[in-house]
C-alpha cells in the first residue's frame, strides 16, 4: 500500500469548479492503449499533445512519474505540451551556439536524460557532463510544464483545475476582479511533482536538477502580472476588469537564458548521514555571490560541442550555417571551432516591388535574389 503523501491530490480536492461556460472536454484527445508519447527531439513531437496516451509506453519515466501519469492522465497532454514548449524555446535561445538544443534521437524523453553521459536507463559510474546547458534545459522544461498546465486550466480544458479565485485584495480604485486569473501555483505544483520525481537520490546530480527545476518554475511566479480590460462609454475606461496572467513564454526564455549566462559553478561535497553517503553542492569560489533559488547552478564544465558525441547529444558543428561578419559565438570563427568555412551561393525567390491598391489588396512581383551562404567545414 502506498502511504506517500500526494500534495497534488490534496490540491485537486480543494479546487473550485472551473468557470461556467468553459468547455471541460478532452480537446479531442483519446486515451487508449498502444500509443508512444516520445519526446525525443525530431519529428516525434511534431503532433505532441494531440495523440492518445499510454503511460507505460512513455520512455524514460521512473515509477513515481508512471504513477503520476496514471493518476492524472487528464493533465498529461498539458505536461507533454509543456516539455515540447520548453524544448522549442531552448532551440530558439541556443540557435546560434555550438550546441543548439539538439540531441541524439530517442535520448530525450519526458524529463529523461538531458546531456547525461553514461546515463541510459539509470545512473552508471563514470564521468557525466553537468554543465550550464543541462541546467538551462531542466529549468526551461520545468517552467514549460508549469506554464502549459496553468494555461490549460485557465482555458477550461481540464475538470481537475480551473481559475485562481484567491485574489489578493481589490486591484485598485475603479478596478474589479474578472476574467480568469491563471492559477500558476497549481501549474507549479504539477511540474514539481512530476519533474522532481526522478531526482530523489542523495547525489549531486539530483540536488542540481532539483535546484534548476525550481529556478525555472519560480520564474513564472515572479513574473505573474495583472491584465486589465477597460469598460465604459466611448472607451472612457470607467471600470477596469483585471485578472492575473502569466508572462509571455519568450520572456521567460530570455530571462532564463540570462541566468544561464551567469550560472554559478559549484563543487560536490560528500558527507555521511544516517541514510548513508550524501552529496551536496557548495559554491566553488567563495568570493562570488552565493546563488539564490532563482539562479542556475552546475558543477562540471561543458564539452565544446565541436565534434559529434552521442554521449553528450552533440551533433557537432559541421555544415552548420554561420555568420561570416560576426565575431560572436554564431560567427564562423567560433562556431566552426577554427576549422574554417565553406561558401556557396543560393538563389531565392522572394516577393518584391509590392504595391497597395485601393481598396484593398496588395500586388507583388517575384524577384530572384542571390545570397552567400557560409557553412562550417
Amino acid at each position: 500500500m502506498n502511504t506517500e503523501a500526494d500534495p497534488l491530490a490534496e490540491q485537486v480536492a480543494f479546487q473550485e469548479a472551473p468557470l461556467a461556460g468553459h468547455h471541460h472536454g478532452y480537446c479531442g484527445l483519446e486515451f487508449r492503449e498502444g500509443t508512444d508519447l516520445s519526446l525525443a527531439l525530431g519529428q516525434q513531437y511534431s503532433s505532441l499533445g494531440s495523440q492518445p496516451i499510454l503511460c507505460g509506453s512513455i520512455p524514460g519515466l521512473v515509477p513515481k512519474q508512471l504513477r503520476f501519469c496514471r493518476n492524472y492522465i487528464e493533465i498529461m497532454p498539458s505536461v507533454a505540451e509543456g516539455v515540447k514548449l520548453g524544448i522549442q524555446e531552448c532551440q530558439h535561445q541556443f540557435r546560434g551556439r555550438r550546441w543548439n538544443c539538439t540531441t541524439i534521437k530517442d535520448n530525450l524523453a519526458i524529463f529523461g536524460p538531458v546531456l547525461d553521459k553514461g546515463r541510459k536507463g539509470g545512473r552508471k559510474e563514470g564521468r557525466k557532463e553537468e554543465g550550464e546547458e543541462s541546467a538551462f534545459v531542466h529549468a526551461i522544461a520545468s517552467a514549460g510544464v508549469a506554464f502549459a498546465v496553468t494555461r490549460s486550466c485557465a482555458e477550461g480544458t481540464s475538470t481537475m483545475c480551473g481559475c485562481d479565485s484567491h485574489h489578493k485584495g481589490p486591484p485598485g480604485e475603479g478596478w474589479k476582479w474578472g476574467g480568469c486569473s491563471e492559477d500558476a501555483e497549481f501549474g507549479v505544483l504539477v511540474s514539481r511533482e512530476f519533474a522532481d520525481a526522478r531526482e530523489n537520490r542523495p547525489d549531486a546530480r539530483s540536488a542540481m536538477n532539483r535546484h534548476n527545476n525550481e529556478a525555472g518554475r519560480t520564474t513564472i511566479l515572479d513574473h505573474m502580472h495583472l491584465r486589465c480590460k477597460c469598460h465604459g462609454l466611448s472607451g472612457s475606461c470607467e471600470v477596469k476588469t483585471c485578472w492575473w496572467a502569466q508572462p509571455d513564454f519568450r520572456m521567460l526564455g530570455d530571462y532564463l537564458k540570462d541566468k544561464y549566462d551567469s550560472a554559478s559553478e559549484m563543487v560536490v561535497e560528500k558527507h555521511r548521514e544516517s541514510r548513508g553517503w550524501v552529496e551536496t553542492l557548495r559554491v566553488k569560489y567563495a568570493f562570488f555571490k552565493h546563488p539564490t533559488e532563482r539562479d542556475l547552478v552546475y558543477y562540471e564544465g561543458s564539452p565544446n560541442f565541436c565534434e559529434p558525441n552521442p554521449e553528450t547529444g552533440s551533433f557537432g558543428t559541421r555544415d552548420r550555417v554561420c555568420n561570416v561578419s560576426s565575431h560572436g559565438i554564431e560567427g564562423c570563427d567560433l562556431l566552426c571551432c577554427g576549422r574554417g568555412h565553406n561558401t556557396r551561393t543560393e538563389k531565392r525567390k522572394e516577393k518584391c516591388h509590392c504595391i497597395f491598391h485601393w481598396c484593398c489588396y496588395v500586388s507583388c512581383q517575384e524577384c530572384v535574389r542571390v545570397y552567400d551562404v557560409h557553412t562550417c567545414k
